[in-house]
């Protein structure tokens, strides 16, 4: 059974998602692929976790850094669950680009090389957004390119954990945008 809950942040409505396990999915209303996994049998509650993420929340959107983390459950397939655990991993208020993501998994697996492409088709269906950290992720030349739940979004939230974007760009076409 999955329960649902709501979150107003200030930058767009979130819906939470969460088991017995964990946080299943964080998506802003509307995003892509908005709650893609989401079980057609879930409850309306607020449960225990729900309290502590939206208490993560309040302190991250307040320009902090949590101290604490969240019970995850990430449901997808073990290609995306590695790169998810890479994403997880990425510092506050730092960057990281899909190529370095596809290298780290090269070595882990060892092989020679891996697809940055790859990784940013898991990137982009991550199901626990600003938690699991995508909006940290880049184009190896800098472009602020792959949020499912928007650039401008994107924007601000490296804007809030005091990114420099400056050496970013927005490319002007593109899959991902």
């Amino acid at each position: 059974m999955q329960y649902i809950s709501h979150y107003k942040s200030p930058i767009g409505n979130i819906l939470l998602a969460a088991d017995d396990i964990g946080l299943t999915g964080l998506w802003f209303e509307g995003q892509k692929y908005f709650a893609l996994y989401l079980d057609k049998e879930l409850e309306e509650k607020e449960i225990s976790l729900f309290k502590k993420v939206k208490y993560w929340l309040d302190i991250y959107f307040s320009g902090e850094e949590p101290d604490f983390t969240i019970p995850l459950h990430f449901i997808g397939t073990g290609f995306q669950k590695e790169v998810w655990k890479i994403l997880y991993s990425i510092p506050y208020g730092h960057t990281m680009t899909y190529g370095a993501i596809a290298k780290q998994i090269a070595i882990k697996r060892g092989i020679e090389r891996m697809s940055a492409q790859a990784v940013g088709g898991a990137v982009g269906h991550n199901e626990i957004s600003i938690i699991v950290p995508c909006h940290r992720v880049v184009g190896t030349n800098g472009s602020l390119t792959g949020y499912a739940g928007g650039i401008d979004k994107k924007i601000k939230l490296l804007t809030l954990e005091k990114v420099d974007i400056q050496h970013f760009f927005i490319p002007k076409k593109g899959t991902a945008l």
